[in-house]
């Protein structure tokens, strides 16, 4: 069985994969269940009909919480509907990494004191996936920028007058006659 990512679906049409990823969002109607897994670059939904799993598999799947980790097996279909324009139809396997548990965002509107305070979590939406990409596309092409015109990037070490983010582990050196210490932060400010 061949693993791959949601973004090289296009290249394997037709052919039976397995994504691992987690489960973003699940609708079930009756005797089929249609799971999101995303896994990074992108998402895939999975069509899960009654028939074509064995009942344990497709009881499995109707217990499924979000995030949950998965790994799923399916043929890929070509779908105009579907986000990226294939999807998982059908289902052939499901095998069921980690059942998550009380995973605190939901898929609905939160404000953004708690939003902020499940920071590592919030990154995890579709919103938050887009910003970072957009931000790394603009890091690449600075990058890109300079590697064209022979800069090279150098990350020196960085000295400060006191611990930063509340440590204590400090790494003291003489610096013109004064005391400072080796920054444990990878921010400049």
């Amino acid at each position: 069985m061949q693993d791959v990512y949601v973004n090289r679906l296009a290249r394997h049409v037709g052919q039976e994969v397995r994504v691992r990823g987690w489960l973003y969002n699940k609708r079930s109607k009756g005797r089929i269940h249609f799971l999101q897994v995303r896994d990074g670059t992108g998402t895939v939904q999975g069509v899960v009909g009654s028939s074509d799993v064995d009942p344990t598999t497709f009881e499995r799947c109707g217990q499924l919480t979000q995030e949950s980790s998965v790994m799923v097996t399916g043929v890929v279909r070509s779908d105009e509907r579907a986000p990226g324009g294939h999807e998982l139809s059908p289902v052939t396997g499901l095998e069921v990494v980690q059942l998550a548990q009380d995973y605190p965002i939901a898929l609905q509107s939160h404000g953004p004191d708690f939003l902020l305070s499940h920071r590592h979590l919030w990154l995890r939406s579709r919103r938050q996936h887009a910003q970072m990409r957009v931000r790394d596309e603009v890091l690449k092409a600075i990058r890109d920028f300079y590697y064209e015109r022979d800069f090279v990037c150098v990350d020196a070490p960085i000295f400060t007058p006191a611990a930063c983010e509340g440590t204590t582990t400090l790494f003291e050196v003489s610096y013109f006659d004064e005391k400072a210490y080796l920054t444990q932060s990878g921010q400049l400010y």
